[in-house]
C-alpha cells in the first residue's frame, strides 16, 4: 500500500495547507504543517496517529474554535472565519453541567439559539431516545453511567442538526464494553441516517476503532503534525474484527502509523529529535517476548498479544529501534544481535548496554559531558531546561524528565530534587 497525502477538491469541507504555531519567537512549537484534505458527504472519515500528532488542534480549526496560522479552511466552497455554524464536536470528556439535568443539558444550545421552551422539550424528548436514553430525561449526569453521559453528548450536538459532526476521541473515557456498545449504536444511527449529519469526521489513536468505523484513514505523525498517508476503507458493515481482510487491512494501517512514527532513511525532520517516552521495564519486556516468538513478530498482532493501544506500543518500538535492539520492517519487529543479547542478560549487563547506547542520544550525551566538565559535577536543574527549551521549546520540560529517567536507568546521572541538580554518578 503506498502512501498517499490527502487530496483537497470541492467537497463539504476543504482544509488547504493548515499550519498551526503555538508560542512566541524564538520560544514556539509548530503543531500542524502543510495539512490538506477533502471531505464529501456522506463520508465517515478518521484522523488517525499517536498523541501530539496535532488531531485534535486540527478538528478544532476546522469547526472554527481555533484560528490557522497558515493556510485556511472552507465549508462548502466558502472561506471559515470564526466559529463553523454547520459542525459540532464530541470532546472525549462528557464536559455536561453536573447541575443540569440530562434534558436540560440537551435543551441547552436549542436556548442559545432562542428556540421556545416547548419546542426545546419536543426537540430533546425526541433525541434522547433516539439515542436510547428515554426515561432519563430528569436524571442529573452523576447519576449515569460514562457510556450514558457520553449519549447525552451526542444528543446535545445532534440537537443543533449539525451538517458535520466531530468526534475528539470520544470513547476513550470509557471502559472497553461501554466504548464497544455506544460505537456499534452510532454506527447504527449512522448508517440508518437517524442523525442529520451529511459528515463525520473523528479523532481517535485506536487502529481496530478507525478500521471498524471509518470510510476513510487518515494517518497522521508528529513534530510537526502533517498527513502521511490515505487508506480507504471499502469493507462492508457491519466489520467483524476476526475477519481475515480486517485484520489485513489493520495490519497495513498499522504499517504506515509504525512507518510515520520515525523518518525515512536520509529524510530531515525539521527540529530536534525527541526522545522516545517509554518506560524501560517495558522495553524490555517487549524483547523479551520478541526473543520468545524466535525473534520475529507481526507488530499489530503483537500490540493485540499484549493488549497495548497505539499510544503505549509505539514508543516502545521507537525506544527499542533507537537503541538498535530492533528493526522494523513492513510492519513487523525483528530483534537486532544487540537485541538478542540484551534479552538474555542479566539485569547489570543490560543497564551496561543501554549505558553504551543511551551516550548516543544527542540530548543525553550533551547532559553527560556537561555533568562531566563541571568542577563538582552538579549543574541546576534550569539550566538543561533553557538549553532544551531552544530545542524542544514548550516540550522542554518533558524532553528533560525522559532524557533524566533514560540516564538514571541506565546510571549514568541522578538528579537531588532536594537541591534541584543534576549530577553525574559515581
Amino acid at each position: 500500500m503506498e502512501p498517499q497525502v490527502a487530496p483537497t477538491g470541492a467537497g463539504l469541507l476543504d482544509v488547504e495547507r493548515v499550519g498551526k504555531i503555538f508560542g512566541i519567537p524564538p520560544r514556539t512549537f509548530t503543531a500542524l504543517s502543510e495539512v490538506s484534505l477533502s471531505i464529501l458527504p456522506g463520508q465517515f472519515v478518521c484522523l488517525l496517529g499517536p498523541s501530539g500528532c496535532g488531531k485534535s488542534t486540527l478538528l478544532r480549526i476546522v469547526t472554527g474554535l481555533s484560528a490557522p496560522t497558515s493556510g485556511r479552511v472552507l465549508y462548502a466552497g466558502v472561506p471559515l472565519s470564526g466559529i463553523n455554524p454547520h459542525a459540532t464536536i464530541v470532546f472525549q470528556s462528557f464536559a455536561l453541567y453536573p447541575w443540569l439535568t440530562v434534558e436540560q443539558n440537551v435543551e441547552l444550545p436549542l436556548k442559545a439559539r432562542g428556540l421556545s421552551a416547548a419546542e426545546r422539550r419536543a426537540k430533546a424528548v425526541k433525541l434522547l431516545d433516539t439515542v436510547g436514553l428515554d426515561g432519563f430525561e430528569s436524571a442529573y449526569p452523576r447519576e449515569l453511567s460514562g457510556g450514558m453521559r457520553q449519549k447525552v453528548g451526542f444528543a446535545r450536538a445532534m440537537a443543533v442538526e449539525p451538517e458535520l459532526l466531530c468526534l475528539d476521541e470520544p470513547f476513550s473515557a470509557l471502559d472497553v464494553l461501554s466504548a464497544e456498545a455506544l460505537r456499534g449504536e452510532l454506527m447504527e444511527l449512522w448508517h440508518g441516517h437517524s442523525m442529520p449529519m451529511k459528515a463525520i469526521l473523528m479523532v481517535t489513536h485506536n487502529i481496530e476503532e478507525a478500521v471498524m468505523m471509518a470510510d476513510r484513514i487518515l494517518v497522521m505523525t508528529r513534530d510537526p503534525g502533517r498527513i502521511v498517508a490515505e487508506v480507504a476503507v471499502t469493507l462492508k458493515h457491519p466489520r467483524r474484527r476476526k475477519d481475515t481482510a480486517f485484520q489485513a487491512l489493520a495490519d497495513d494501517v498499522y504499517t504506515l502509523v509504525a512507518g510515520g512514527a520515525r523518518p525515512e532513511p536520509g529524510e530531515k525532520r525539521p527540529g530536534a529529535r525527541r526522545l522516545p517516552r517509554a518506560r524501560l521495564n517495558a522495553l524490555a519486556g517487549l524483547v523479551e517476548t520478541l526473543f520468545v516468538e524466535g525473534g520475529h513478530a507481526d507488530l499489530y498482532r503483537l500490540s493485540g498479544e499484549l493488549q497495548l493501544e497505539l499510544d503505549d506500543v509505539l514508543p516502545i518500538v521507537d525506544a527499542a529501534e533507537l537503541l538498535g535492539l530492533l528493526s522494523v520492517e513492513q510492519g513487523d519487529l525483528h530483534l537486532t544481535a544487540l537485541g538478542e543479547t540484551y534479552a538474555d542478560a542479566s539485569i547489570l549487563a543490560r543497564k551496561e548496554l543501554i549505558a553504551g547506547r543511551v551516550l548516543r542520544l544527542p540530548a543525553i550525551s550533551r547532559i553527560y559531558d556537561a555533568l562531566k566538565n563541571d568542577d563538582d559535577q552538579r549543574i541546576d536543574r534550569s539550566y538543561f531546561v533553557e538549553r532544551f527549551r531552544a530545542e524542544f521549546g514548550e516540550k522542554a520540560e518533558e524532553e528533560l524528565e525522559t532524557a533524566l529517567a533514560l540516564g538514571r536507568f541506565a546510571e549514568l546521572f541522578g538528579y537531588d530534587r532536594g537541591s534541584n541538580e543534576l549530577f553525574l554518578e559515581p
